[in-house]
């Protein structure tokens, strides 16, 4: 309504306009012009093209009806211009009208009669105005269109910022859920081995039922400090922060055998090749490989011995858990170790799956699967980095050191079990 009023005033005071640059009072056909032109801008937003046209067609009566041609006068065909701009579809039909109505405008006054340089000047003016309104009405749009895109854009990445952040959450999820299944499957499997010996050996032989109780506090106490260890994970970013052990790697083998041989389960280490630095991912990868694998031995397999080889190459290290039992690997039904007692079926477990996901996460692979003689096989292999590099490992001592003496601890002779520590 007021872009309305404002060309009304501006029609009636070029209405006013004299040749000699005086006012005069609005004739009647400066008051015909102004009401006619004004009354068509309210449908410059539905029909622009039209407004256009129309408001047009009333500037090109202004010489006829004796006013003088001055941009104020074709004020409402300067506004509706400028709307077509804005609104129209192509630039093409945009440039194409207002350049018509440009034309039209500026070519009235020499088709009317008498031309002079002073009119020449003034229709070039009065053919300026609809083209700078035109350009000032592309730019808005373009500006608009600027800043749609943005906005869009910035959804968009708004969009993937949280699609990203729900990823990385599942993904970290999937990593803790791992490295307690790894963790509990290890230290409960352990812990009901001792309380079978234990039970078994009660009445006949108390010594030994005293010593696989021992060893069973001590294994759930290291359970609950690697599980403490693990949840802490979990504590929002203001909680105290609980002291964090190394994560474990190869230098914790001959613990880690340690722990399944006090559970029955002889375990013989042999290495092939000169061991290289592993990397911090590549080492708890390494290690929760064999621990998951031995665990699986301890719960299915029905032997109490298993083998475990590790082969180094330029650029590789392959780890292979073997043993000669007879269990199922789907579906356990019994505990192993002196005097087992049956249990009931349980559904299969995740362990297989977590050690191949760990290979894959490190750029390795894992093949798991019965043995051609008997048993049951696991064998990774995992990357290794240039024999020059002197990546340090999660506990903070070079990798290559790491790897010697966790294989030279846990090694004696031809490749039997070490002492345990």
């Amino acid at each position: 309504m007021a872009v309305t009023a404002t060309a009304l005033a501006f029609c009636l005071l070029g209405g006013m306009m004299q040749v000699d640059d005086t006012l005069s009072p609005p004739p009647a056909a400066a008051c015909f012009i102004a009401v006619v032109s004004c009354a068509l801008l309210p449908v410059r937003h539905r029909a622009p093209l039209a407004a256009l046209a129309a408001t047009t067609a009333v500037g090109v009566l202004v010489p006829p009806l004796g006013l003088l041609m001055t941009p104020l006068v074709v004020a409402p065909a300067v506004i509706t211009a400028y709307s077509y701009a804005l609104a129209a579809r192509t630039e093409r039909r945009a440039a194409s009208a207002v350049l018509l109505a440009s034309a039209a405008l500026g070519a009235v006054t020499p088709l009317s009669g008498d031309f002079s340089w002073k009119d020449a000047s003034r229709m070039a003016v009065v053919a300026a105005f609809p083209l700078v309104a035109g350009v000032l009405g592309h730019s808005v749009r373009n500006r608009r269109a600027y800043l749609a895109a943005v906005e869009e854009r910035a959804r968009r990445a708004e969009e993937s910022r949280d699609s990203e952040a729900r990823r990385r959450v599942a993904e970290e999820r999937v990593r803790i859920a791992r490295e307690l299944h790894d963790l509990v499957a290890h230290q409960i499997t352990l812990a009901n081995a001792q309380a079978t010996v234990a039970a078994h050996f009660l009445d006949t032989r108390p010594e030994q039922t005293r010593k696989s109780l021992t060893e069973l506090v001590e294994t759930t106490g290291h359970a609950l400090d690697e599980l403490r260890a693990t949840v802490g994970l979990l504590r929002q970013s203001g909680d105290a922060a609980a002291p964090a052990e190394p994560a474990p790697g190869l230098s914790r083998l001959p613990a880690l055998l340690a722990s399944f041989r006090r559970a029955g389960l002889e375990v013989s280490v042999h290495q092939e090749g000169t061991a290289r630095p592993l990397p911090p991912g590549v080492d708890l990868t390494a290690y929760r490989i064999v621990q998951e694998a031995l665990t699986n031995v301890t719960k299915h397999a029905g032997t109490g011995s298993a083998r475990v080889r590790l082969a180094w190459n330029h650029d590789r290290v392959t780890i292979t858990i073997a043993d000669d039992g007879k269990g199922s690997r789907t579906a356990p039904s019994a505990s192993t170790g002196p005097g087992a007692s049956p249990v009931p079926d349980r559904p299969p477990g995740h362990g297989l799956i977590g050690m191949r996901e760990r290979a894959t996460a490190v750029g390795g692979r894992l093949f798991a699967g019965g043995r051609p003689e008997g048993g049951f096989l696991v064998s990774a292999e995992l990357p290794l980095p240039p024999a020059g590099d002197t990546t340090r490992t999660a506990d903070g001592a070079t990798g290559g050191r790491t790897a010697d003496a966790a294989a030279g601890d846990a090694r004696t002779g031809d490749g039997e079990a070490g002492d345990a520590p």
